[in-house]
């Protein structure tokens, strides 16, 4: 009787510890769905993709259909429908009577080829950081970045002469050598010689480009310390590049001072502009008016949120290096414009160049904010797509330059320029040795010698 009395109490103190730690069990999985509940509405104000955040509290937020159904069939998945139309399409050019002139097809071919894989790549690919106007937009530049690496590759494995000729395919009147123009022959400050590097095609270029790359890198010194730098780039390269002779008052007056001036001053306006304003985004079946609704869709083409840019290079060793890389990449990227219209034979004024500042643009704006993401958010492992990309496309044109640019610019580089690029490379290593290694290790001495006092 004892014995079974005692198995009882046994039994019953094991089942009470058993519902004591199912309760426990229940109330952690409770607050651990609340707290995940609670991360997933916080996260939804940036929502961040899935390859930055790698959080399945993704499914608990809502979709923009669920938050306002006026708007949802934009944000439903239509990929069915889309591969519908998309070959009906296809059918359609099948059945259209076939054309003799065999460049044509091939050239109607490759843009159908591109424009069938950029609605796979709008359907398929990963969403960026950037949310506005649509994430379809962005994946469809992720696509247009791929399409133009592939063709970066395949111009790599080309001699430059094929290249040259192949571009003739796209245009006729390319393949053929540039003429030799130089900014640097009349350099004595009179009307005629300033009107007319003023009315020059590139001056509104200049203004333009520099407005876009404020809204690149929303940061005032980073901005004015590559326009400086691609001035001593213009220098440094004057002995391969006549483009890049210019007069001294064209270089810091009229490029750094005018135009590169007015174009950063309007983009940091702008971005103090989105940095300021109150984002409050309420969904078109809330607006009661026409005007409110209107006004709600132009707002569709401005940014969702608004993330002020702050690299502190002197902050910390890995925030140096990244400004150093970034301001690297940015530079060569100028760069290749002219070199590669200089070994292509294409002209500055043509299309190609212009389509290929305006691809820059778009890839930058994604790549550069997932870029930022990356070194600065300890939380996200690897960089973004739009990033890697960019990087890759910016390197293989280096390689492509290098190719074929072997014995096209026989002179040497003076020697004032290798004595500069020494002393700079050189204070460039020395700074960050003295000012992330050495002073902290002096600071630390004196502030134990202060202590011992």
């Amino acid at each position: 009787m004892i014995r079974d009395q005692t198995s009882h109490a046994a039994h019953q103190g094991a089942a009470n510890g058993i519902q004591q730690k199912s309760r426990q069990q229940s109330s952690s999985s409770i607050t651990s769905i609340t707290s995940i509940t609670s991360f997933a509405s916080e996260s939804s104000i940036d929502d961040r993709p899935e390859w930055l955040t790698k959080d399945t509290s993704v499914q608990f937020q809502m979709t923009p259909a669920e938050q306002d159904p006026a708007i949802g069939f934009f944000y439903t998945p239509r990929t069915l429908t889309i591969l519908g139309g998309m070959l009906l399409v296809l059918v359609y050019v099948a059945m259209t009577p076939e054309l003799d002139d065999t460049i044509t097809n091939v050239k109607i071919g490759l843009l159908a080829a591109v424009g069938v894989f950029c609605v796979f790549g709008m359907l398929q690919f990963r969403d960026s950081l950037l949310l506005r106007p649509h994430p379809a937009l962005w994946r469809v530049v992720l696509s247009l970045g791929v399409v133009y690496q592939l063709f970066l590759v395949f111009l790599l494995f080309q001699n430059k002469h094929d290249a040259r000729a192949f571009f003739k395919y796209v245009d006729p009147s390319l393949g053929v050598p540039l003429p030799e123009k130089s900014y640097g022959d009349a350099c004595e400050l009179t009307w005629d010689n300033v009107v007319g590097q003023v009315f020059d095609e590139f001056v509104l270029a200049h203004a333009l480009g520099w407005f876009c790359k404020a809204l690149i890198l929303r940061d005032y010194t980073f901005c004015w310390i590559l326009s400086i730098m691609f001035e001593v780039m213009e220098y440094s390269l004057s002995h391969q590049l006549n483009n890049f002779d210019e007069c001294w008052w064209d270089h810091w007056i009229l490029d750094v001072l005018v135009c590169n001036w007015l174009g950063l001053y309007l983009g940091m306006k702008t971005c103090e502009y989105f940095e300021m304003k109150q984002y409050s985004w309420q969904g078109l079946a809330e607006i009661p008016t026409l005007k409110g609704k209107m006004k709600r869709t132009m707002a569709q083409f401005t940014p969702k949120s608004w993330t002020k840019f702050e690299w502190d290079s002197t902050k910390s060793f890995k925030s140096y290096c990244t400004v150093i890389f970034i301001l690297t990449m940015f530079l060569i990227c100028e760069l290749n414009a002219f070199y590669l219209k200089t070994l292509l034979f294409i002209p500055p004024a043509h299309s190609l160049n212009v389509i290929r500042i305006f691809g820059y643009f778009m890839f930058g704006i994604p790549g550069v904010r997932e870029a930022y993401q990356y070194f600065h958010d300890v939380n996200c492992k690897r960089i973004g797509p739009q990033a890697w990309l960019l990087i890759g496309s910016i390197a293989t044109e280096v390689l492509i330059i290098f190719k074929f640019g072997q014995g096209e610019f026989p002179n040497a580089a003076p020697a004032s320029v290798i004595y500069f690029w020494t002393v700079f490379l050189t204070l460039l290593t020395v700074y960050p040795i003295y000012q992330f290694y050495l002073l902290p290790k002096f600071q630390d001495r004196s502030n134990a010698k202060a202590k011992q006092q």
